[in-house]
């Protein structure tokens, strides 16, 4: 529980909630203060000492040269590669963030750029103004009726089980479980609101799909491990729907000039979320590296993740935004995969393949079948004869922005 210093309580799991509906600043900046000061307290001793362990755990076991060349030798990813597309990335998108982010804040939260903090941008990217348009009522409908349409049963026969109802306790970050691949798979959802709920929606069922349709006769390391890019990237290309014109006019109730707005919207999130990870991915080097002492990281953590996000961030965050074991990499190189995948499908089927009933048997046979077999340039060489790269992002980035 969260102690507000008005006296009233609010459930740890239930405070970004909150945070992103909230209209009222003061509310959210008191709400992310009282949370900061829980976070600090009671859950960085434990994170720190966590990634401590996982360290020299890691190191003592002697496979390579440190941490990171041991995540390297046992991934099969070069950490080196990435990192440095990453700064790139950052470099090459600067001219465009500096040009929308003073807009977006100035417009929708009505506070000075230099004012903003990372509650601020959790309301920002909440995007209320689009409320109407995405009524929660339908969102599971025409979602499947989508999925019908590219040729796919959206619930693979049963073998997907959705949770999406409000419930208290229930974890604010959604996620997909799958339990028996490809037998059993859970899809959780706590309602935020909004467009955010149906692109959240999207994304988790991506990674259902993926799981549901996995091959049954492939060995047990295919269809449940592997390179956890794959169904990142899947997931992705399913919640990528929320940036398609044609998508939105067909199965929202976005019209007009109102499309073009939204996917204006849309694709400044999509950046603040790259550029984001991009930064998590170059402080997480040095969290998991040891060239930074533990006392000093968040101080790099503060700085790192302000400068590519123009959002103020907190010390306290240094340990728990994190995404263990790398997790951001397989973000990273998920959003590489998704857009060659999504250029591939567009040469394939049309720019319309979400509705292309020849389209879902064979995102089914020749993507989700595989499972996790291949490590994601290995699939993108095979579906779209292409190395990753962040080149295809920037381009759909560019188009979103105008």
């Amino acid at each position: 529980m969260i102690q507000l210093s008005d006296g009233s309580r609010i459930q740890y799991e239930r405070a970004p909630i909150e945070i992103a509906n909230s209209t009222d600043r003061p509310k959210r900046l008191a709400i992310q203060a009282a949370r900061a000061k829980l976070v600090q307290a009671e859950f960085v001793p434990l994170r720190r000492e966590r990634f401590q362990r996982e360290r020299d755990i890691i190191e003592r076991l002697d496979l390579a040269d440190g941490y990171n060349a041991t995540w390297e030798l046992l991934s099969g990813v070069s950490l080196r590669d990435l990192r440095a597309q990453c700064e790139a990335f950052l470099k090459d998108t600067q001219a465009a963030w500096d040009d929308t982010f003073p807009e977006f804040v100035q417009r929708v939260l009505k506070i000075s750029p230099k004012e903003a903090v990372r509650s601020d941008a959790a309301a920002l990217f909440r995007a209320r103004e689009f409320d109407v348009y995405f009524p929660a009522r339908e969102m599971e409908a025409r979602v499947h009726k989508q999925v019908r349409e590219m040729g796919v049963d959206p619930l693979a026969g049963g073998r997907i089980s959705l949770d999406t109802s409000e419930r208290e306790g229930k974890r604010s970050r959604a996620f997909c479980a799958p339990v028996r691949v490809p037998d059993e798979v859970y899809l959780v959802l706590r309602p935020h609101g909004g467009q955010s709920d149906w692109s959240t929606f999207l994304h988790e069922l991506g990674h259902a799909l993926h799981f549901a349709y996995c091959r049954p006769d492939h060995p047990f390391e295919y269809r449940w491990l592997g390179d956890n890019s794959v169904t990142e990237a899947y997931a992705m290309l399913f919640d990528g729907l929320m940036q398609d014109a044609g998508w939105l006019k067909r199965y929202t109730d976005l019209t007009g000039p109102q499309v073009a707005v939204f996917t204006r919207a849309a694709g400044f999130e999509e950046l603040h979320f790259i550029r984001r990870y991009a930064a998590k991915l170059i402080y997480e080097t040095h969290l998991y590296g040891g060239d930074v002492s533990w006392d000093g990281l968040p101080d790099l953590y503060v700085d790192l993740l302000t400068k590519a996000t123009s959002f103020q961030y907190d010390r306290s965050e240094a340990f728990v935004d994190v995404d263990a074991g790398y997790y951001s990499a397989r973000y990273l190189r998920a959003w590489q995969l998704q857009s060659l995948i999504a250029e591939n499908l567009r040469e394939r089927y049309d720019d319309d393949w979400w509705r292309n009933p020849r389209a879902g048997p064979w995102i089914v046979q020749s993507l989700f079948g595989e499972g996790q077999k291949e490590l994601a340039h290995e699939l993108s060489s095979r579906v779209a004869g292409r190395d990753l790269s962040f080149a295809p992002l920037i381009r759909e980035i560019e188009r979103a922005l105008g």
